[in-house]
């Protein structure tokens, strides 16, 4: 299911199924994301959960990020640096991923996490923050504005869908995602750990662009508890928000990634996210060239542009 040539990815069936590799690789920051944050600047929330933790840099309006599959908070540091300044921003970790402890067994996932977050909101007493997410992030944040819209200001999904399996075709549902959903839960659960080493580093290579970056993404997905990886990808994978985008009232961002050069070609990114946003009034689709997924760090200077123009508008 998972493409391990790069070369292939310029292929368009082929690219659907390196960027589905997606929920199989940890994406982490670039060698700015690994400085410590000013420690002035640092407050530790008040705020207990075996879902996640939530590290706060910076004073001003409340900006709260969220990683992506696999991920550790770390993918945020950069852009946290930036905005510091100017916000107060809310470095959002989940449990299970990138060495963070997780006590769930096989599941749920994504609801229970939402919902944690959505209390984080209320008992932090934050006021309408942006929320911004990467990948399986860019759903959770969606998910939470459809569930609790009165506690979100506006959203951003950074190369994120509403509905992940939407990747397999325009036909697919939650139901026929459902066997590919439950084949990608277990390999991450059943392949011995060196082939499963190889596998990351495969997939790595279709999401970013620097291969520094390609390997820390592999170091975090090995950090990471295969239980929580697999309850994760099961529940990403049949998730489809797609329903409820008519009635959303939340204002919400979609930079999407578009690669000439071994990523998505840009009429097949276009056509994708205009496809799966169809149903969401006034969504801003922005196509980000020159990226894989990691619009973050593949376009970091751009990325900045549009957080701040998300954050002014």
């Amino acid at each position: 299911m998972f493409s391990r040539a790069l070369p292939a990815c310029r292929r368009p069936r082929a690219w659907f199924a390196v960027v589905v590799g997606v929920f199989v690789a940890c994406f982490v920051a670039n060698d700015q994301a690994r400085a410590e944050p000013a420690a002035a600047l640092v407050q530790t929330a008040p705020f207990v959960s075996d879902r996640l933790s939530v590290e706060v840099v910076g004073q001003g309006p409340d900006v709260i990020l969220i990683p992506g599959f696999g991920c550790s908070r770390e993918v945020w540091r950069a852009e946290a640096e930036r905005l510091k300044a100017t916000h107060r921003v809310h470095l959002v970790q989940l449990a299970g991923f990138a060495g963070e402890p997780w006590v769930h067994g096989d599941g749920p996932f994504v609801r229970p996490a939402v919902d944690e977050l959505a209390r984080y909101v209320r008992e932090q007493g934050l006021e309408r923050p942006a929320v911004a997410g990467h990948s399986m992030g860019g759903l959770s944040a969606l998910m939470l504005a459809q569930l609790e819209p009165s506690l979100v200001g506006k959203v951003m999904t950074v190369d994120s869908l509403p509905f992940f399996s939407a990747l397999f075709g325009p036909q697919a549902t939650a139901e026929t995602a459902r066997p590919f959903a439950e084949q990608a839960a277990a390999g991450i659960l059943n392949t011995p750990d060196e082939a499963f080493r190889n596998g990351q580093t495969a997939t790595a290579a279709g999401l970013a662009r620097d291969p520094v970056i390609r390997q820390k993404m592999v170091e975090w997905t090995l950090a990471g508890d295969r239980r929580a990886m697999a309850a994760a990808i099961r529940e990403v994978m049949t998730t489809d928000l797609r329903p409820g985008l008519a009635a959303m009232t939340v204002p919400v961002w979609a930079p999407y990634a578009s690669d000439a050069d071994g990523g998505a070609p840009a009429a097949m990114a276009d056509g994708l996210w205009g496809r799966e946003y169809a149903g969401l009034p006034g969504v801003r689709l922005i196509r980000v060239d020159g990226s894989r997924h990691f619009i973050m760090q593949d376009q970091a200077a751009r990325f900045g542009e549009l957080m701040d123009q998300f954050l002014a508008d």
